[in-house]
């Protein structure tokens, strides 16, 4: 390992560094202004580091929520970890020691930028993931910290990663001559969100994609090799 290997994977992520600040930052904010310590920020966002379903935990708590309404509500929230966690397995696998904190820390936009380049070197994708993570952190510590000097109101920052994200598959589209995946995901999540509405249409999209791209499993290996 080396400075070349640091630097290559500084780079890649860099998009994603100006998101998570951002959004960190409202993480931050938002729970400090719900009368929980600064401290909280860190220890949720190194133990958890799990984005919008920070958010929504910070609801959970100041409801007090039951633990079978936070599994339910974590179920929903990160279900769609599951599309695209199960086709990092294999690769994960060659990475020995580092597949734990690989798996916990596979987020959208990580996984966006893991995904570019199958041969990767592990290193590269190992720091591309420790630094995602610190930037989130520092985010959140940032946030939480000037939220008790300065008021201001947060209300659309969550947007951000969404934003994010949405620049990112962009980017991956204009670089990359295979589509057949990004097509299926985009149609079957239009009709899903046209018939069963934006309340619903999660759950079923995400099974409705996985469906189809197992259906167009072959077509997809001739695409990619």
């Amino acid at each position: 390992m080396n400075f070349k290997i640091l630097k290559e994977a500084f780079k890649e992520s860099i998009p994603v560094m100006m998101g998570y600040l951002v959004l960190g930052f409202a993480f931050g904010a938002l729970l400090v202004s719900k009368d929980y310590p600064i401290y909280y920020a860190l220890i949720m966002s190194f133990f958890i580091y799990a984005g919008s379903m920070q958010f929504v935990t910070i609801s959970l708590l100041t409801a007090k929520s039951s633990l079978l309404n936070a599994f339910i509500m974590t179920l929903v929230v990160n279900a769609r970890h599951i599309v695209y966690g199960l086709s990092m397995l294999n690769r994960f696998e060659k990475m020995k020691v580092l597949k734990p904190y690989m798996i916990f820390s596979l987020t959208d936009e990580t996984f966006s930028l893991l995904i570019k380049d199958d041969q990767q070197n592990k290193y590269v994708s190992f720091f591309i993931s420790l630094f995602d993570q610190c930037y989130w952190i520092i985010g959140s510590l940032i946030g939480a910290t000037i939220s008790n000097i300065i008021t201001f109101d947060s209300r659309g920052l969550e947007f951000s990663m969404t934003a994010l994200f949405i620049v990112i598959v962009i980017d991956q589209i204009k670089n990359s001559q295979n589509h057949l995946a990004t097509k299926i995901g985009f149609i079957v999540s239009i009709v899903s969100l046209l018939i069963f509405g934006s309340d619903n249409f999660v759950i079923v999209s995400l099974i409705g994609i996985i469906g189809a791209l197992m259906f167009k499993r072959k077509d997809l290996e001739n695409e990619y090799e």
